[in-house]
């Protein structure tokens, strides 16, 4: 390693890693019970959609998303008493996310530490923030919304995320290219990942959406799924945004040009379309329901080229992430 590295720091951000992983499996299994075992596993899909009616997008009261919600609600089954050990379930849950959320973001921070710098320079650096970001959005908004529902999904999506970096695209700690030492990185790169998390919390949404079926009752209905996408989509949406004007400003900064048809200007552009077009789609032709989980998923599948695929795959300005052969 480089001199310039704290040997110590980076390799405890190499452990907590590690953590992170297996406390986000752990939460992912007592979710999990607590969806199959847990109170909310035996409450009629009738009594859940109330609650999250507030998440996001008007009640479907007309065409088909009415009667898909009237026919969920039917399927559903008598409430139960769960078993006394099931109560423990979703507590133990969230405790262990927010662990393995203390976890990881202990582990940015001492990787940032022992480099002396942003700790996003490289592509095992973005996943392992991306999947803080997207752990970060679910947990902020079980404090508002209920929506615990999403935990085993949005656990399990980032521990595999987080394996994959450090199977994958794991890279020893050490300073970064010359045209990454900017501040512009805590201001582009910091929002890229703001958005990508809360997209991948809609993207988990759609994916269970489409998956779900009329007997699955463990989840609620397609309707408060499609709320927590929307509502997840409208926040990321604009940070997304910004996110692509900043990377703008920052290669007119860095290369004298806003634009060069660069492959991950080009994805990020794409991608950025792909949502608008979703959220034109759901404003003003009043798309909801399949079709509309269908644009968000595309747009979803866009965002992860974009984020990682670019990268390994395609090269170009951005073909700095360091990428292990």
């Amino acid at each position: 390693m480089s001199a310039e590295v704290d040997a110590g720091l980076a390799t405890l951000s190499d452990q907590l890693i590690l953590a992170t992983v297996l406390l986000y499996v752990s939460a992912m299994i007592a979710y999990a019970l607590d969806l199959a075992f847990g109170r909310s596993a035996g409450a009629p899909a009738r009594a859940a959609r109330p609650v999250l009616a507030t998440v996001g997008a008007p009640k479907a009261t007309e065409g088909t998303e009415g009667t898909e919600g009237a026919e969920e609600a039917e399927a559903a089954p008598a409430d139960r008493t769960p078993p006394a050990w099931a109560v423990w379930a979703a507590p133990v849950a969230v405790g262990l996310s927010w662990l393995g959320w203390a976890a990881n973001l202990a582990s940015l921070l001492t990787r940032g530490l022992a480099v002396d710098r942003w700790p996003w320079g490289n592509m095992y650096e973005f996943v392992v923030a991306m999947c803080f970001a997207a752990v970060s959005a679910f947990l902020f908004m079980q404090l508002r919304y209920p929506v615990r529902f999403l935990g085993a999904f949005v656990t399990v999506a980032a521990a595999l995320g987080l394996g994959f970096a450090v199977r994958y695209l794991h890279v020893q700690a050490g300073p970064v290219v010359p045209a990454l030492n900017s501040y512009w990185v805590a201001i582009h790169v910091s929002a890229a990942i703001v958005a990508s998390g809360l997209f991948i919390v809609a993207g988990v949404s759609g994916i269970l959406y489409l998956a779900r079926k009329d007997t699955a009752v463990r989840l609620p209905s397609r309707q408060d799924l499609e709320r927590v996408a929307h509502r997840a989509i409208v926040i990321g949406f604009p940070i997304w945004t910004f996110a692509v004007i900043a990377g703008a400003l920052w290669a007119d900064k860095a290369w004298g040009r806003y634009w060069g048809w660069d492959p991950k200007e080009i994805w990020a552009f794409i991608t950025w379309i792909a949502y608008a077009a979703y959220l034109h789609a759901r404003a003003t032709a009043g798309w909801k329901g399949k079709a509309a989980m269908i644009v968000q998923l595309v747009a979803f599948a866009c965002l992860l080229f974009n984020l990682v695929g670019v990268n390994i795959f395609l090269g170009g300005l951005h073909s700095y992430a360091e990428v292990p052969g």
